[in-house]
């Protein structure tokens, strides 16, 4: 394993005066200009994640130099940027009936939101900062997503631009799925995406939402993004995030729910695009009887490299956790997945599933799983597995036999790899999104 010196903190192009800079003209309540300036002095102390560091030994960002990115500007997409994501927007409203568009932290398209029930609030997070700031106040980067965590969380809590919010009151029912498409399009950009669902006590809701970085030709840009899910008492939410930025993109993500008593989370991640990734998903269940699902598909061609950290955190009785994360290598790519399941010692009576696997379609391709248990409980089912291995030759023999090419018998066999994770997702739309995505990039 190589070593890199350590560094006390690197601020790169985000500093004090291009925070300054970044926060004039901005039109926001004094609390959350203080809660910025908080963030970015927290940013500022932060060491710098190196190989040393055990949460990044296997995710080499040195290569990325933060000094070439500056926070991001407050400037309208072009018209080419706005054409390059116009078949992902097209694809989106399709099949799911209001929704916004970002290119570059700024909102370039909304899809009609009169339908929706009344007292339910789906803004970008721009606007919710003037019109809806008792919500932002209670919940944006409060309990879920804590701005000193480590230098990423700390750099998106103080530049954070762009973003959705989705609040959907006591008892009301979203019938129709919504969905946010997250575009980057210029060379050098940044985005610092900030997803909210706050759901009510016995609220329903389906979000889906997609990042794209397309008409780039690849060129270097910087994703620091977060999610925040707040499931309340006796309400269901369905989140899915699919990540298909370019091969220029890096990728950091803190995201977190809580899920409180007896409400339902059906989270579904897709793996796919951006140079580096690296990831923290973590799903806590604070209230008895909540439970979650947790579906991830990762494929990576080329260099790429996708590093996902996932924890299911139990932290009341009766709690149910299964998540199921599959991933197909190509090439010289690499995946990190780690899992853990935290059961705190009154999570009595909780059942926890985590398992990963990986298909590795090039001897170059490297997959490392590691899963874990930390359980002060005494009265649990708690289970976990991670398997990683080439696609079985016989198989691919026995449909050689029957007349089908070798491409089309690997591809038959990624499939059905997939199969069962697909199957647990309950919107087709999305489903077949994951699909037509681990195809083409079988292709490449």
């Amino acid at each position: 394993m190589s070593s890199a010196p350590v560094t006390t903190s690197a601020t790169g192009g985000f500093t004090e005066s291009a925070f300054e800079a970044f926060l004039t003209g901005r039109d926001e309540p004094a609390w959350l200009v203080d809660r910025r300036r908080e963030a970015f002095a927290q940013f500022q102390a932060a060491p710098w994640p190196t190989l040393r560091d055990e949460e990044w030994r296997r995710t080499d960002i040195r290569a990325m130099k933060l000094a070439s990115f500056r926070p991001p500007a407050q400037v309208a997409a072009s018209a080419e940027s706005r054409a390059a994501l116009a078949p992902s927007w097209d694809a989106l409203s399709t099949h799911y009936t209001s929704g916004i568009e970002q290119i570059d932290a700024s909102v370039t398209r909304r899809a009609d939101n009169s339908t929706l029930p009344p007292g339910t609030v789906f803004v970008d997070l721009a606007t919710a900062a003037s019109q809806h700031q008792e919500l932002l106040r209670r919940y944006l980067l409060t309990d879920a997503v804590q701005p000193g965590t480590d230098a990423f969380s700390a750099l998106h809590a103080a530049f954070w631009t762009g973003g959705t919010l989705l609040y959907v009151p006591k008892g009301v029912k979203v019938d129709v799925p919504l969905f946010s498409l997250v575009g980057l399009s210029s060379a050098g950009a940044v985005d610092m995406n900030h997803t909210l669902v706050i759901l009510e006590e016995g609220a329903e809701a389906t979000l889906v939402q997609e990042t794209a970085g397309k008409g780039r030709n690849d060129a270097a840009a910087l994703h620091c993004g977060a999610v925040e899910l707040f499931v309340g008492k006796g309400a269901s939410l369905r989140f899915v995030n699919i990540q298909n930025w370019d091969r220029g993109t890096w990728h950091f993500s803190r995201e977190r729910a809580l899920v409180g008593q007896d409400a339902r989370l059906q989270w579904t991640v897709g793996g796919l695009g951006g140079r580096l990734a690296k990831v923290n998903q973590e799903v806590a269940l604070t209230g008895q009887g909540a439970k979650a699902q947790v579906n991830g598909v990762m494929f990576t061609s080329g260099r790429q490299h996708l590093a996902y950290f996932t924890r299911q955190d139990h932290m009341a009785p009766h709690t149910t956790s299964d998540l199921l994360y599959k991933g197909g290598l190509k090439d010289s790519s690499r995946i990190v997945w780690k899992g853990m399941i935290r059961v705190e010692k009154d999570a009595q009576k909780t059942d926890a599933y985590q398992k990963n696997n990986s298909l590795l379609l090039s001897e170059a391709a490297r997959a490392d799983s590691i899963p874990g248990l930390e359980i002060e409980a005494n009265d649990v089912r708690c289970t976990h597995g991670a398997t990683a291995g080439a696609v079985d030759e016989e198989m691919v023999f026995y449909l050689r036999s029957r007349g089908i090419h070798r491409d089309e018998a690997v591809r038959l066999i990624v499939e059905g790899f997939f199969a069962n994770v697909y199957d647990r997702i309950t919107l087709e739309p999305v489903r077949e999104t994951l699909r037509q995505a681990v195809a083409d990039k079988l292709e490449l």
